[in-house]
């Protein structure tokens, strides 16, 4: 692909007191950042020596730093409204590139103008063959609101024998590394900033589906991502804002009276996982969940005009974009444990 005066792609990577990363995985930034792209890295307010180890190793790479920590979502979005580039790549600081990585989903989003987003294969870092938990081969949401991936069903990773390398459309592309077009990005509002971190993009992702985008795999182009770069898988603190980012998610996009049916079901479901980590010994973990029910209560009347918005901007010619199966039924009971064997 030529090379162009003035780079078509942003790759912007959010920084929080993480020079550690910086590290480890600057070195595959700079190395696999093509020549119609420019590496970005967006600092947010960090108090460790991040900014002082990117001016003496690569003061090359272009920085725009914040003087406080907006969270992932707000951080983006505060530079994604600054930088001036048709296409911006949202990569995680624990995502290393490899080449090519970005050819196959600039040459999508180049020809097919009702492209959105696009995603490459993510893959995990410790077991390069196998598929990451964070996007894999590109996401969906069950009928009760669970997000899932090809190559990903809740807890169970599948090694990547090109089983997913087929054209295909999704729902949402993993924040991991989202490649997006800026001004799809900026009229949807980009990341809810109240999200702060945590199925952001599958909210975006969500609404750019509702207004007629599309969103695309492009199996051609591999990253490679740690995952917990900024909370651990184990950390109550996640568990918390999954659990209600995913309810203000579901409250801002899916259609009444669907809404209060998937709530009273996911109010039981929730509940039981509280229980679960109750007798897991992960006490911690199972008042996460509740405060995130709490929360989501007392956010919801502020997202009333969200809402509103969202659901009057929904193309209701379109189908409801959610697979029509409860993916916990098929995992659980049907003892279904790769994307295929599901309907």
């Amino acid at each position: 692909m030529s090379s162009a005066t003035t780079p078509k792609v942003g790759v912007l990577v959010l920084n929080w007191n993480g020079r550690q990363l910086l590290e480890d995985f600057a070195p595959s930034w700079v190395a696999h950042t093509p020549d119609y792209a420019e590496l970005v890295i967006i600092d947010n307010g960090s108090t460790d020596e991040s900014l002082s180890f990117l001016q003496s190793a690569y003061p090359e790479v272009k920085v725009l730093a914040f003087e406080e920590n907006y969270g992932f979502a707000e951080g983006y979005n505060r530079a994604i409204a600054a930088l001036d580039y048709p296409y911006v790549v949202l990569l995680n600081s624990d995502a290393a590139l490899s080449e090519g990585w970005l050819d196959e989903a600039l040459e999508l989003l180049e020809t097919e103008p009702e492209l959105g987003a696009v995603q490459p294969k993510i893959r995990a870092l410790r077991a390069p063959e196998a598929f990451e938990y964070a996007g894999a081969a590109g996401g969906y949401i069950d009928a009760l609101g669970y997000p899932f991936c090809r190559g990903r069903l809740l807890d169970t990773v599948e090694v990547d024998r090109g089983q997913y390398d087929e054209p295909s459309e999704l729902l949402w592309a993993s924040g991991a590394c989202l490649i997006v077009r800026r001004s799809v990005y900026l009229e949807l509002g980009g990341l809810d900033t109240r999200f702060f971190a945590h199925q952001e993009e599958i909210d975006l992702c969500w609404r750019m589906v509702s207004r007629g985008w599309r969103i695309r795999l492009a199996p051609s182009g591999v990253v490679y991502h740690l995952g917990g770069g900024s909370l651990s898988a184990e950390s109550p603190r996640k568990v918390f804002l999954n659990f209600r980012n995913n309810l203000l998610m579901l409250y801002k996009n899916l259609p009444t009276p669907r809404l209060y049916l998937v709530l009273l079901l996911r109010l039981m479901l929730d509940a039981l996982a509280a229980l679960v980590y109750l007798l897991q010994g992960r006490g911690r973990h199972a008042v996460a969940v509740l405060r995130a029910w709490r929360r989501f209560l007392i956010l919801r009347p502020h997202y009333e005009l969200p809402r509103g918005n969202n659901m009057r901007a929904r193309r209701t010619d379109l189908p409801l974009p959610l697979k029509p199966y409860s993916l916990l039924l098929h995992y659980y009971l049907l003892g279904h444990r790769r994307y295929s064997q599901l309907p």
